[in-house]
């Protein structure tokens, strides 16, 4: 199978080594941050750096003025972090002189910077608190900003295809500073009630579909007591959980408005993507087929997103069972990539993805993506190249 591995652009600018290093562990391709998160990311064999610190949201290229001229929502420049003006530019470069097919990696509804600056944007839950990662894909002027950011930072020059992550809802679950959240254990269920939005296009949207205003809200906070009591072990998994908490009724309202907000985002991002692109032009989202999840791998609904992108990245990590819910569901010939962490440290197992590789080929996928190339170590990397060059 085709094998692809995450880089960020700091982990080749500024190493003459390192587009060698990646070509030689047996890889085609390398899906290359232009768009990110803020993160503390390690890069273990940069001759300049240990630790790099992204502080907030941002392109990893220079912004073209002209597309967001007057526009409310825009992308943030990269800081004192970014090596150069234009660190994805000069990465790509490096590795497609490596022989290495480039594609761009894109973080979209994922942004600590867009919601401390405009609270606005956020998503907001049942108590009103609002969550400042987690841009509301509901709100007009933020999917205005989501789409056109897709369009800019999956077209980059020399990419030959994208993979758009979060193209959809971001909820409760968020890895942040000296968190302090987990006092009480929240299962599925409860993670999905505490990550539906509030704010006021989200509430219209739950009107429009039959509920009284604050009706769903309240039932959500009614939901919740006894969890913040005694935690969340008796309402059992999955959606059905979701049910028992909410009830059918109000469960299938919420989930229809998030379904719709989610699956039109989808659909207009990509679209925006193939305007801008040359033909043959690859758009993959990050996807996770229960549709009522949220967060980087996006809740889909497989046939659906499958009639919409090329294909699929799928988390497979904890194990390769969510390959199934989307193969067979597109009309053939779609991607069904296979995400897995070779990071030791990071709960990866590089010594068992050829092993891994295989059980995930028996179930469908059609190609594979390792997490990450620049973080992990250099045994990791030497497992990586066993399995891929035996």
């Amino acid at each position: 199978m085709k094998a692809a591995a995450f880089l960020y652009p700091w982990d080749v600018v500024g190493d003459p080594d390192a587009a060698a290093r990646i070509a030689d562990l047996g890889v085609q391709q390398v899906t290359l941050a232009s768009a990110y998160h803020s993160t503390r990311a390690l890069t273990p064999r940069h001759p300049r750096h240990r630790i790099v610190t992204a502080e907030h949201a941002a392109v990893l290229y220079p912004v073209d003025e002209g597309r967001w001229a007057g526009q409310r929502l825009r992308p943030y420049a990269a800081g004192a972090w970014a090596p150069t003006a234009d660190p994805y530019g000069e990465a790509a470069e490096a590795l497609a002189a490596a022989g290495l097919d480039v594609h761009s990696w894109v973080v979209l509804a994922h942004n600590s910077r867009l919601g401390a600056d405009r609270p606005d944007t956020s998503v907001v839950n049942a108590y009103g608190d609002r969550y400042p990662w987690a841009p509301c894909i509901a709100q007009p002027a933020v999917r205005t900003y989501l789409t056109g950011l897709a369009a800019e930072a999956a077209v980059r020059p020399g990419a030959h295809g994208t993979e758009l992550e979060s193209c959809g809802w971001y909820g409760l679950a968020h890895l942040h500073g000296h968190d302090k959240i987990a006092g009480v254990g929240l299962g599925d269920a409860a993670q999905y009630l505490m990550s539906l939005c509030f704010c006021a296009v989200c509430e219209a949207g739950y009107v429009e579909l039959g509920f009284g205003a604050g009706e769903l809200s309240g039932a959500v906070r009614r939901a919740l007591g006894p969890v913040w009591s005694g935690g969340a072990s008796s309402c059992g998994a999955g959606w059905p959980g979701v049910e028992k908490l909410l009830g059918a009724d109000l469960a299938a309202v919420s989930l229809a408005w998030r379904a719709r907000s989610a699956r039109t985002l989808q659909e207009a991002a990509v679209e925006a993507v193939r305007a801008a692109a040359p033909p043959g032009f690859q758009v993959l989202l990050h996807a996770d087929p229960a549709a009522y999840h949220c967060g980087a791998n996006a809740g889909v609904e497989p046939r659906h997103i499958l009639g919409v992108a090329d294909g699929v990245v799928v988390p497979c990590t904890g194990g390769p069972e969510l390959l199934a819910r989307f193969v067979g569901r597109g009309t053939g010939g779609e991607v069904v990539a296979a995400n897995l962490t070779v990071v030791s440290g990071m709960g990866g197992s590089p010594a068992t993805l050829a092993r891994d590789a295989e059980r995930a080929a028996s179930l469908g996928a059609t190609e594979l993506r390792l997490y990450h190339a620049g973080l992990a170590s250099d045994a990791d990397l030497r497992l990586v190249r066993d399995a891929l060059r035996p």
